[in-house]
């Protein structure tokens, strides 16, 4: 488990450091993520070391939410206080995503020549 847990931390570590040192603006978890699937893609050594530890953290995967859901308890009068500005903001950015999503859609089709227009 330990060297499972070496492999995994230290692509997150690599992509951190070369995410940062190059100010690039991809995250460094996801980088490391690239370079770890990378690393089992190309041996399955890794592949077969990383899996079982994987597959338990991915099993706990919801206690990682707990700080999440601590915090929102611990600020409830905040979120009463600015709730529905919260909920409207939601919303309206969760119908807004929903309309440039098939505006987009309706437009490659058209471009592409795939519309049925």
């Amino acid at each position: 488990m330990i060297p499972a847990l070496v492999t995994i931390l230290g692509c997150q570590l690599a992509g951190e450091v070369i995410s940062r040192g190059l100010a690039l603006p991809l995250p460094g978890p996801v980088l490391g993520m690239v370079f770890l699937l990378a690393l089992m893609a190309g041996f399955t050594q890794v592949r077969d070391l990383v899996r079982p530890t994987a597959m338990g953290l991915l099993g706990h995967l919801s206690l990682l939410f707990v700080p999440a859901g601590v915090g929102v308890v611990a600020h409830l009068d905040l979120l009463a206080a600015k709730g529905p500005a919260l909920a409207a903001a939601l919303i309206l950015s969760t119908l807004l995503a929903i309309v440039a999503g098939a505006v987009t859609f309706t437009m490659v089709a058209k471009w592409t020549g795939v519309s049925d227009e």
